[in-house]
């Protein structure tokens, strides 16, 4: 056992270390909000932290070591050493293990380039990356190689994120962009009037909950200045990659949207909070977020974009919240609600990045441009993220309503040649699992949660006669105890003993569904809540397969 005299002085701040971390982080005085920032300068610059850099930058912050040690060690994307002198590898190579990229080969793949690589390049197994259009998907670096062979992936020696083709602001003005923003700014449209036309046109938060949007806009109006708008761009649930594809393609819809809700709601600051593995995304908006600023020097809100750190809990508003704060990304117990209570105490009007895409659109082309669409008695437009067993994959903007039938047939041209559709996951890994027979159901908000499922964020998975379903489902439950963020024992322990209990070859039911009974009832946020559908839609379905 080491003495307390050893412990204090491994912990005592070395001046080179402090003097390279503050030359890292730029000028002071350093903001206790981005702990999670620095973390990342520092792991991109020695692609390691040690603890000599954690006991420096707790003195740059003047914050406990234990502040930015809980921190560090809760996101997936920092790489802590306990020693300076550990050999760290110079590159990491992410394989992703998730619903899509497990379906076309990731575990075999992922076991060949690890007989392969030298010994100073690290492979982790990874959670969804928000690319199974073209799975199996690995990451080297920040370089996202699409259909990855170990061939591919060993041939690769550029490491940063490809930029792809995408509308800049310049062809964006000329084409009309930025013409619904000058309508609220220049007094054409009321703040009143926007919140009515956006009601007017049943436009619905398109993360995954669902809210009404002008509904939501009229409760942040209502509370007392300063406000924040906080834009989720965390988009980590298995299967979704929307958000992703429209900033890849035309980012300044979406900007534009934001800007406008800013001024709907009077918010002094946008941040917008984007998961770490979009890196192309991130230097998109970093370019993109300059240029408006040049353009339009005067009455922009503050904007800030902020980088998440791999951690899917952070999907959830209030957990988000706390990780801009520089925190752990923990969700909050409520009430209070964000809108009252949200960034630093202040009110906050949380959206997703398609949400605030569609509100451009909406204010362009009034309320009948989404509510005119719709099929099966439903309204609306909803972008599907599909991947799976189909001839092309991608990402869909198709009426509300739509069966999984339709949408398989019309957009993606059918089943792959040798597949017949067998399940599908609506509403990515937390969604649950609907058999073919239920292929005919209208796929929106609120029409499946009879059957334990949801449409969530939109991302279908389509599997086929040659799947086992049980072993998808498996999959989502190894990912939800990976995921979880402990604050909660049903989802925890819960999520831990159900994957364990799905190891088996027989499932016990009867203890499966007592541990989802709890799990849905007592956790305190979505993940915990909805990690069981895909659990409980084998059992309800396709109990052949575990008995």
């Amino acid at each position: 056992m080491k003495s307390k005299k050893n412990q204090t002085r491994e912990l005592a701040i070395l001046p080179s270390v402090l003097a390279e971390i503050k030359v890292l982080l730029g000028s002071s005085p350093f903001r206790r909000d981005l702990l999670i920032e620095y973390l990342h300068l520092i792991q991109d610059n020695y692609h390691h932290i040690s603890k000599d850099h954690l006991v420096a930058l707790a003195d740059c912050l003047k914050i406990s070591l234990a502040e930015v040690h809980e921190v560090a060690t809760f996101y997936h994307h920092f790489n802590l050493i306990q020693d300076s002198e550990q050999t760290t590898p110079n590159l990491t190579i992410r394989v992703c293990e998730s619903l899509t990229c497990k379906m076309f080969g990731s575990e075999e793949l992922s076991m060949t380039i690890e007989k392969n690589i030298p010994s100073n390049v690290k492979l982790e197994k990874v959670p969804c990356v928000g690319q199974c259009s073209n799975a199996p998907i690995v990451v080297v670096g920040q370089r996202v190689i699409q259909e990855a062979t170990a061939e591919n992936v060993l041939a690769c020696k550029s490491y940063a994120p490809q930029i792809p083709k995408y509308e800049k602001l310049e062809p964006y003005i000329i084409s009309g962009g930025y013409g619904a923003l000058k309508k609220c700014t220049d007094g054409v449209l009321t703040r009143s009037a926007v919140v009515k036309l956006l009601s007017d046109s049943g436009l619905r938060g398109l993360g995954g909950a669902g809210f009404p949007t002008g509904k939501k806009w009229e409760i942040v109006r209502q509370q007392p200045s300063p406000r924040y708008l906080a834009i989720n761009i965390d988009e980590g649930e298995p299967g979704t990659f929307k958000d992703r594809t429209y900033l890849e393609s035309k980012p300044h819809q979406f900007l534009e949207g934001m800007l406008i809700a800013a001024w709907a709601v009077d918010a002094h600051k946008c941040i917008i909070y984007l998961r770490d593995e979009y890196a192309a995304c991130r230097e998109i908006l970093i370019q993109e977020i300059k240029a408006i600023s040049v353009a339009f020097p005067n009455g922009l809100p503050s904007i800030e974009l902020r980088r998440g750190a791999g951690s899917y809990v952070c999907g959830e508003e209030s957990a988000m919240i706390e990780s801009i704060e520089g925190k752990r990304g923990i969700p909050r117990l409520r009430p209070p609600y964000i809108a009252a209570n949200g960034i630093f105490g202040k009110p906050t009007l949380e959206h997703n990045l398609e949400t605030l895409y569609r509100v451009t659109d909406v204010i362009n082309n009034g309320s009948d441009f989404h509510s005119s669409h719709g099929r099966h008695g439903r309204t609306g437009l909803i972008s599907f993220s599909v991947s799976g067993r189909i001839m092309t994959p991608g990402m869909y903007l198709a009426p509300a309503g739509i069966t999984l039938r339709e949408l398989v047939n019309e957009y993606c041209n059918g089943m792959s040649p040798g597949h017949q559709l067998k399940a599908y996951f609506p509403g990515g890994a937390s969604g649950g699992i609907l058999p073919a027979s239920l292929a005919d159901i209208p796929l929106d908000f609120d029409t499946l949660q009879e059957h334990d499922c949801f449409i969530g964020s939109a991302a279908i998975i389509v599997l086929s006669n040659h799947d086992n379903v049980a072993s998808y489902a498996k999959n989502a439950m190894d990912f939800f105890a990976k995921e979880s963020c402990g604050k909660c024992t049903p989802c925890r322990i819960g999520t831990k003993q159900a994957s364990a209990l799905m190891s088996a070859r027989s499932w016990d039911i009867n203890k499966l569904k007592d541990l989802a009974k709890v799990m849905t009832d007592a956790s305190i946020c979505g993940l915990g809540q909805a990690a069981p559908n895909p659990m409980k839609s084998v059992i309800a379905h396709f109990k052949e397969e575990i008995s």
